[in-house]
């Protein structure tokens, strides 16, 4: 299976990115899903906290604290969700031709899948347009600087708009099937 990993702050597209790039690979004959590191996190809130798992009402800063302060630091499992995720590629290897993992934020996420599946491409969205929705203590969080200075990337994408991050993504696929 082939995996795509799309790393960036919060609303900048990852999803959308994503979204767009399995329609065109699977116009292209590829069975293709989209995974989230942050599944796992996400059942705790709904299942644990009352969270009703719309992204209008994410508990975001619940989530930062229980992902990072509470698993990565106090637990010190700081690939608990990584082992998750990769225990879930393994399995869908059966299924799938191509994997797409939209919603990476730290360099560990980029470097640890990609160490067990070498030609994992990682890509890099950016929104220069966007007005951040977070708290000033979220926008600090390390779940959204971690990548600031990270610059091992495939493929860097600028979401300007809907229409031109379709067309990106029309081209990534291209590419990627040369």
């Amino acid at each position: 299976m082939k995996i795509y990993m799309i790393g960036g702050k919060a609303r900048n597209g990852k999803d959308t990115l994503a979204n767009f790039m399995k329609k065109y690979f699977e116009k292209n004959g590829k069975k293709t899903c989209i995974m989230h590191i942050g599944n796992y996190i996400k059942h705790f809130a709904i299942d644990y906290f009352d969270w009703d798992g719309n992204d209008e009402t994410k508990p975001r800063t619940l989530l930062q604290h229980l992902g990072t302060d509470i698993i990565r630091i106090k637990m010190n499992k700081p690939n608990f969700f990584i082992d998750r995720l990769l225990q879930d590629i393994e399995v869908l290897d059966n299924f799938f031709d191509i994997a797409i993992i939209s919603d990476v934020r730290l360099p560990l996420e980029f470097d640890s899948i990609k160490k067990v599946y070498p030609d994992t491409k990682k890509i890099n969205i950016k929104r220069p347009e966007l007005i951040s929705e977070l708290s000033s203590k979220e926008q600090k969080h390390i779940t959204e600087t971690a990548l600031d200075d990270y610059d091992n990337y495939d493929y860097k994408i600028i979401n300007i708009d809907l229409k031109s991050l379709e067309e990106e993504a029309m081209k990534l696929v291209e590419e990627e099937l040369k």
